[in-house]
């Protein structure tokens, strides 16, 4: 029996993520795919990045507009609330047998919270992480309890999950589903990136992307000021700025990096989105990745290039020996380009193991979405009576 299957991408880094689970539902002949898209990927100010959907191959089937112009707590918290009327308009009119969501954002929770008062399975991935220093941590346990059907990203998020009470036999490591995108993707030279960027790199290049942190004492303005002050210590570096997201405080660093690009236009390149598939070709030419994106720990290990995670987003992440992680403080990130554009730490980072997998998660969730039972039936899976605390 066909089953339609509707995932949900509310921005440029979940795309990227989705992408290939995307091609292979689409490609599947027991999968119907249906594509709702929404939130950062219909503003033009983050780039109107639907229309890389559109280009990819893939048919619109719904787009849900819920973005404010505000990324207050209280524009972030209406945002939702538009955004749950028109999910429901969509979900009703689309009759998914299933619908996929990708990890913890606001959107994300709009779409599950919508689909379980509709009594349509979730199917969610990147369940049972930890991000301190977001507000996305509870919104992924959220999602989690919400859920039918869960596909981790390591063994350590699976018994996490599991410890929430979610039966065992519907959590799947799976691995994370960027990682296919190193044994699949094709990636673009130096010299065609440049072109495509409009943007010299003919000298080392760090690759930047900072959002705001949302439940930790940690000013978003200050810090990625402090950010742009470490980075003028590396004047022989050139930098590729992308945007923050729509999180609280996100529209506020945006004048900042625009600034700093337009002071240096031959040295900065500030950029709203730059695309999986230049973003993945960035990465692999980069002498190192520098912010709080879940990138820099999740992907960016498998390229053999450092990381340096700034900050308290990503605390409590699952990281590879090639992540540094440091303060949000001039010094501080100052001292960790230091140690990561060092000979010796480059070489460690050639050798490092990824714990989020190989690259093989879309044919497993595809698996999973043909054989495993969708629906929205579960009791509370209590833990072994030797195991419980």
């Amino acid at each position: 029996m066909m089953r339609r299957i509707a995932v949900f991408t509310g921005t440029r880094a979940d795309y990227g993520l989705l992408y290939w689970l995307m091609k292979d539902i689409q490609a599947h002949p027991e999968l119907e795919l249906r594509v709702v898209v929404g939130a950062m990927h219909l503003s033009p100010e983050f780039g109107n990045t639907w229309q890389t959907v559109v280009d990819d191959g893939f048919i619109i089937d719904a787009k849900i507009e819920m973005l404010l112009s505000s990324d207050s707590r209280v524009g972030i918290a209406k945002s939702m609330g538009v955004g749950v009327i028109g999910i429901a308009d969509a979900l009703e009119r689309l009759a998914p047998d299933a619908l996929v969501v990708l990890g913890d954002r606001f959107e994300a929770l709009a779409m599950a919270q919508t689909a379980l008062v509709m009594n349509i399975p979730i199917v969610h991935l990147h369940g049972g992480e930890v991000t301190e220093g977001a507000y996305d941590d509870a919104m992924r346990h959220a999602i989690t309890k919400m859920a039918s059907l869960h596909c981790v990203a390591a063994p350590t998020y699976r018994q996490r999950v599991i410890q929430m009470g979610e039966a065992p036999e519907r959590v799947l490591n799976v691995g994370a589903l960027g990682l296919d995108h190193l044994t699949r993707s094709p990636r673009m030279s130096r010299e065609d990136l440049a072109e495509s960027l409009n943007f010299s790199l003919d000298s080392p290049y760090l690759l930047v992307t900072y959002h705001p942190v949302t439940v930790a004492d940690e000013p978003p303005v200050e810090s990625f000021q402090s950010l742009l002050d470490a980075l003028d210590y590396w004047p022989n570096h050139k930098v590729i700025l992308t945007y923050p997201n729509a999180d609280n405080g996100g529209r506020a660093i945006i004048p900042l990096l625009e600034a700093y690009a337009a002071q240096q236009p031959d040295r900065v390149l500030a950029i709203p989105s730059l695309g999986f598939k230049r973003y993945l070709s960035a990465v692999a030419g980069a002498e190192a990745v520098i912010g709080n994106s879940s990138s820099g720990l999740i992907e960016v290990p498998s390229f053999g290039v450092p990381t340096i995670n700034i900050g308290q987003r990503q605390e409590g992440r699952l990281a590879a020996d090639s992540v540094l992680h440091c303060a949000a403080e001039v010094d501080a990130i100052n001292a960790s380009l230091r140690e990561a554009l060092s000979p010796f730490f480059r070489d460690k980072c050639r050798h490092t193991r990824n714990p989020y997998g190989q690259g093989n998660a879309s044919q497993q969730i595809v698996d999973a979405l043909t054989t495993q039972p969708l629906d929205t039936l579960k009791s509370f899976y209590d833990l072994p009576r030797s195991v419980a605390p």
